[in-house]
This record gives structure tokens, C-alpha cells and sequence, in this order.
């Protein structure tokens, strides 16, 4: 989600049901907009841990309009929370300063990293195309969870057990010495 959707999420744009965030509007300057284009208008499905925290919060503020709200019912001071809440953390965690909007690029680029769809991670991004993925975040996940080419062998292995456990002995050229294969050359 951007800082905008998160800002400004109300509980009507919440789907228990479905398990689903709707993206229908954002909170800028102040006061609710449409989203920045209709691409990002979407459903962003709800993972486990996403629906039992929106629940714990519901208890907190699901009698006001907005999910992250003051104790008026009004949406949260993006600024303040940043001030007062996030740098306070991330110092008192050992890490570096860092906007809370670079917490979407740490999403991207561990859904890539665990082998989500692309498809999927774009869509939850609310990018219509996998272009970004793969430009921006793709660079950060090699090598980060196995050694490239593993997951391409493993494919093989599972589709064609008897030949990946012998290559040797079903394969026809193995017994041709170098000389022999030359001359077919």
C-alpha cells in the first residue's frame, strides 16, 4: 500500500469476507481523493498475519470511519506518526533511518525473494504491469533465499526422475570417446 492508502484506509474498504484491502481512495493533503490513476484502484489480498492484526485493530477503532485514526476518529498525522513513532523505532531496532514508504519496496522484493508470482506481487503493488519487478526490484534477490539455476534443476528432477538420477547411462554420446565425436563433427 502507499502512504496515501494507508493513511486514509477506512473500515468500508475492508473485506473480512474476502479477506481483501479495496483501494478506492487515498488521503492527501488532508482530505480523501481518488486514487492517482485507475490502475491503482485494486483489491490487495489480506495475508494471515495482515487479517489477524486488521481484527486486534477493528477492537481499537472500528467504531470511527478510518482504521488508523486519532482518538477523534480522524486519520493519523503521516508526519507525526514519522516523527513520534517510526525513526523512534527503527533507532531504538539498530536500523537505518528510512521513510515508511520504503517498507512497499522490502515487501516487493521479498515476495520475489520467497518465489511469488510476479503477476500477483505486481498486482498487490498496484503496478499494471511486472515491468517495475523486475527493473527496480529483481537486483536485490539473487542468490538471497538458493544458488541461481537450482530451482530450473529441481523442475527437471521432479518431471524426469529416471533420467536426472542416471544422465550417464540413458544418455547415447556418453560412451563416444573424443575422438569418435570428432569425427562426426
Amino acid at each position: 500500500m502507499r502512504t496515501g492508502e494507508i493513511d486514509g484506509l477506512m473500515w468500508k474498504y475492508v473485506d473480512f469476507e474476502r479477506r481483501e484491502i479495496l483501494i478506492r481512495e487515498t488521503w492527501v493533503m488532508g482530505k480523501m481523493e481518488y486514487t492517482k490513476n485507475d490502475g491503482s484502484q485494486r483489491e490487495i489480498q489480506m495475508s494471515q498475519p495482515v487479517y489477524d492484526a486488521l481484527l486486534a485493530q477493528r477492537n481499537a477503532t472500528g467504531k470511527y470511519a478510518y482504521v488508523f485514526c486519532n482518538r477523534l476518529g480522524t486519520p493519523l498525522s503521516h508526519n507525526n506518526i514519522t516523527r513520534r513513532v517510526w525513526y523512534p523505532l527503527l533507532r531504538y531496532l539498530g536500523l537505518n533511518k528510512r521513510r515508511p514508504y520504503q517498507t512497499r519496496h522490502t515487501a516487493a522484493t521479498l515476495w520475489l525473494a520467497a518465489g511469488e508470482s510476479p503477476e500477483w506481487i505486481a498486482q498487490q503493488m498496484g503496478h499494471t504491469t511486472t515491468e517495475m519487478l523486475f527493473k527496480v526490484y529483481s537486483r536485490y534477490v539473487p542468490n538471497l533465499t538458493r544458488a541461481d539455476g537450482s530451482a530450473f534443476e529441481r523442475l527437471l528432477t521432479q518431471q524426469f526422475p529416471n533420467n536426472a538420477l542416471n544422465v550417464e547411462a540413458n544418455n547415447p554420446l556418453a560412451n563416444i570417446s573424443p575422438s569418435q565425436g570428432a569425427e562426426n563433427d
